[in-house]
């Protein structure tokens, strides 16, 4: 028997990208089947007559656990954001200062400050060019990775400085607080022309009377002045580190009962010895399905929520000096200080000890 021409495909599969005949199928079934491999590839094979064809190729690339990091984070960026927490210190930040300020991810193809509230005019100039912008995004780039592990201040080729704090869940960076587009130094008439050669090699021509009435209004700070506002944004980003821990905790939208139970339990039994079977078990459902479940709505192992759960009570108690870093350790449900000092500083980042020494005390 020849092969048979090729034919129109089944009616499912319209935007069909490739066709495989691979033999005569002399049965009449136009429906589609698909088939998911291993890397995600989706084929539907649809069935007719008189040939058997491959008519459509959907490709679901799998995120990589960096990718599946960075929405993680991304999402709690912006429930931070969101927060009456952030708006309250953002209002409070750019009035007693002037400068703008915003929280940002590791990777942005935006400009944080772009936008904001006293942003700066000339900033916002450069902004509006695409050259200059992709400029001044190679800039953001390097002050993100120049921040990771600490605030850092940078000046870019205008002579503008901008300062990022590093906001971390645990010991990761998950954003950046953001302050600046401020000169250390009055601009001037020579300060400005430099600015026009720098853009002028970009391609972008910005010698005018309102780019150059926009450079010189750019307003000073002194450094002593950028140094306390990056102790205040460091403050802030501790807080924000607490949030974050406190969002990461919290259940997704719609939580299964089964999960709420449990975790309501950890919380009021936390500083018992517990178990995996034992919470199980107060759930009404087996280890293996709780387990299950349960690192799927939350994102966490079982071990990884309790840990959490006495981390956020030890902050608390560290607040107040009369209690030893020992004392606490035990009373969160610790049994040893040393396990204790492992989890928070993985969770937290830094040892208790280290944590106490930045934090306000309780009267």
């Amino acid at each position: 028997m020849s092969p048979a021409p090729d034919a129109p495909v089944a009616d499912g599969a319209r935007h069909a990208q490739a066709r495989l005949r691979l033999r005569d199928f002399p049965i009449r079934c136009p429906q589609e089947h698909p088939i998911k491999l291993r890397d995600n590839s989706q084929f539907s094979f649809a069935v007719g007559s008189p040939y058997f064809g491959l008519v459509e190729h959907k490709f679901v690339p799998t995120p990589t656990k960096k990718e599946s990091t960075m929405n993680a984070n991304g999402q709690l960026l912006e429930a931070l954001s969101r927060s009456e927490l952030l708006r309250t210190y953002e209002r409070a930040y750019t009035e007693a200062t002037g400068m703008p300020i915003t929280i940002r991810p590791v990777e942005t193809w935006q400009l944080p400050l772009h936008g904001k509230r006293h942003e700066n005019p000339f900033c916002a100039l450069m902004a509006s060019a695409s050259r200059t912008c992709a400029a001044c995004l190679q800039t953001q780039e390097r002050l993100a990775q120049a921040a990771t592990e600490g605030p850092y201040t940078m000046t870019c080729s205008y002579g503008l400085c901008e300062t990022a704090v590093p906001v971390k869940l645990g010991a990761a960076t998950i954003g950046f607080l953001q302050t600046g587009q401020v000169m250390r130094q009055k601009p001037n008439a020579a300060k400005f022309r430099h600015a026009v050669e720098r853009a002028g090699e970009l391609g972008v021509d910005i010698d005018n009377t309102h780019a150059k009435a926009a450079y010189l209004a750019s307003p000073v700070v002194s450094p002593k002045k950028l140094e306390s506002a990056t102790n205040l944004l460091s403050i802030f980003a501790d807080h924000l580190s607490m949030k974050s821990n406190q969002i990461a905790l919290q259940s997704a939208n719609s939580e299964p009962p089964v999960i709420a139970k449990a975790k309501q339990y950890i919380r009021e039994h936390h500083t018992e010895d517990l178990s995996l079977g034992q919470v199980a078990a107060q759930a009404n459902t087996s280890i293996f399905y709780f387990c299950k479940l349960f690192r799927k709505v939350t994102g966490l192992t079982f071990t990884e929520f309790v840990s959490r759960t006495r981390i956020e009570k030890a902050r608390n108690l560290l607040l107040n000096p009369n209690l030893r870093i020992s004392e606490i350790a035990f009373e969160v449900g610790f049994q040893s200080l040393t396990h204790f000092n492992r989890v928070f500083k993985k969770v937290v980042g830094e040892s208790p000890t280290q944590y106490r020494t930045h934090l306000p005390r309780a009267n």
